[in-house]
């Protein structure tokens, strides 16, 4: 899916073309480019809809935005290398994986305690 300037504005509802513009230069969406302008995918789209609800719905103001938005980039980053590693864990033998998850429990008993 890809959706123009205008797409996006009536597909989000709860955003201005000039709002949508100011978040762009901002850095904070970053569209593709094509041809005749910009254009939007669904995770744009999805981190649209974030900010109408941090700026409107939370009242994030807009020096913390960049805060916010860099955070939830790094968590979103970090799950998507945990599922990497947890799909080579789950390709390897079953004795490896359970020598894997052995040290997972013994480090984090060790750090955290007994659960």
């Amino acid at each position: 899916m890809k959706l123009t300037e205008k797409e996006v504005v009536e597909a989000v509802g709860t955003v201005s073309l000039r709002q949508l513009r100011v978040w762009v230069r901002r850095g904070w969406i970053v569209p593709a480019q094509a041809e005749d302008g910009l254009v939007f995918d669904e995770m744009d789209v999805a981190r649209i809809r974030l900010l109408c609800q941090l700026r409107r719905d939370m009242n994030v103001n807009e020096d913390a935005v960049p805060v916010v938005l860099s955070l939830l980039d790094q968590i979103y980053g970090l799950r998507r290398e945990m599922r990497v590693m947890m799909e080579a864990i789950c390709e390897q033998p079953k004795h490896v994986q359970m020598r894997i998850r052995d040290a997972y429990l013994a480090r984090t008993e060790r750090k955290f305690g007994s659960k």
